[in-house]
């Protein structure tokens, strides 16, 4: 029996790749029933680097805890089935696009009569409106149209820019999993249903607020300065990595003296330490044995002679770094009340001290593929907890059963399986 909080829900998942898989991970692990839909051939991600027929890991890693449909929902029987199951459901989630989701007759429109109080959470890469509404989209094509890609400002020796991890798929996970909760809230109260939307690019955009809001008071005059060398740029073909050093120059100037929030890299690898406050400030100078005019009334991070000093003082401080290990200055910095941490790879903190103790990992067992160490809930609730209720179902594993649950006989399965229709 589910333990979370979302214990007796039921949630029919449409969706594929890492945001939607992801988001209907998190319910399951709240407690929910999640009926993944899939074609009988499987979704792209669990064919996106196989290591035994049909199982990869990027599937498993994203598909924890949920039942198996695989249907192709192309069929008219098929959704048939799907509307018996939608009339038992809470919650649909998708990620179709609206042409697609209406012509396979899952749009909610078409739902909403078979189940007046149903929530349906309804992803997609740009939005419902606009001109590219109906435009399918992924997480590189999304951080490249809302800017995410050249804020984070990465290139390769060519010059290309570099893609970031899926920073859109996975923050959309969980504004597809806040919304779903707030209207389970909202239908609780009132015993009413609705749709929700959300998108990739929403959710990018928000991973940018201070540099998409415009805020004149502020920012008119870098903004306007920003403005001009980016159009300046495109006509005279500047190359885009030459561009981000202007856009460096004009919207961080001051950023290459900044000793305090930052990484280093020391004799032995890098370390990063964190001080946003005057207080932590004085607590880095501190364990650096060195002055700096940083917190004075008058300091002026774009004033020239300013910028020479700080720049000096960045250079010491790197040789400093660089001469000693970074165990060494892990130690100082935490002995002095600076917040401080290695760099570290994510394949090293399986056995992270820290990560142990707090039970962040969970130990589960696939039909399959044996054993697997997975990241755990990122919850924690005294009277409700949060599982991970059990590793990524084969495909079609409940078809069968999701079926039968419906109505259908054990004669019209396999009719179903030997039309094609499921697997």
């Amino acid at each position: 029996m589910a333990s979370g909080p979302l214990n007796g829900v039921k949630v029919l998942e449409f969706t594929q790749i890492i945001a939607g898989p992801m988001s209907c991970q998190m319910l399951s692990d709240l407690g929910a029933d999640v009926i993944k839909v899939e074609p009988p051939g499987g979704e792209p991600w669990r064919l996106q680097g196989q290591f035994i027929p049909l199982e990869s890991k990027v599937f498993q890693a994203l598909n924890r805890g949920k039942r198996s449909l695989a249907i192709d929902v192309s069929h008219a029987q098929a959704q048939e089935a799907i509307h018996r199951l939608v009339r038992e459901t809470d919650v649909v989630v998708i990620n179709y696009r609206p042409d697609v989701a209406k012509r396979l007759r899952v749009d909610y429109e078409t739902l909403r009569p078979l189940k007046p109080d149903l929530i349906y959470v309804d992803n997609t890469a740009f939005g419902r409106a606009g001109p590219w509404a109906n435009r399918p989209g992924y997480d590189i094509v999304v951080q490249a149209a809302s800017g995410l890609m050249s804020s984070v400002g990465k290139v390769d020796e060519k010059g290309t820019p570099v893609v970031p991890p899926a920073f859109a798929d996975f923050t959309t996970a969980y504004s597809i999993t806040i919304g779903t909760c707030a209207a389970l809230y909202h239908r609780a109260l009132t015993g009413q249903g609705q749709k929700v939307e959300t998108s990739l690019l929403i959710n990018a955009l928000n991973l940018q607020q201070n540099q998409v809001m415009s805020l004149p008071a502020a920012d008119a005059a870098q903004q306007a300065a920003f403005m001009s060398a980016l159009t300046s740029a495109r006509e005279t073909g500047t190359s885009y990595a030459d561009f981000l050093k202007q856009r460096d120059g004009i919207l961080r100037a001051g950023a290459a003296g900044n000793i305090y929030y930052r990484s280093y890299l020391t004799k032995d690898g890098a370390v990063a330490i964190g001080a946003l406050s005057a207080s932590l400030r004085a607590k880095v100078r501190a364990v650096l044995a060195v002055e700096h005019n940083r917190d004075d009334p008058g300091y002026d991070a774009a004033d020239a002679e300013q910028q020479r000093i700080d720049l000096a003082l960045t250079a010491r401080v790197e040789a400093m770094l660089s001469a000693e290990s970074t165990a060494y200055w892990e130690e100082r910095f935490e002995r002095g009340g600076v917040p401080v941490s290695p760099v570290y790879f994510a394949q090293e903190l399986e056995t992270h001290p820290q990560v142990l103790a707090n039970a962040y990992l969970v130990e589960l067992e696939h039909d399959l593929t044996g054993p697997q160490t997975m990241l755990a809930p990122p919850w924690k609730m005294s009277e409700t907890p949060p599982a991970a209720q059990s590793a990524a179902p084969p495909l079609g594993r409940d078809t069968d059963a999701i079926l039968g649950g419906v109505g259908y006989s054990a004669d019209e399965i396999s009719a179903l399986r030997a039309n094609g229709i499921i697997r």
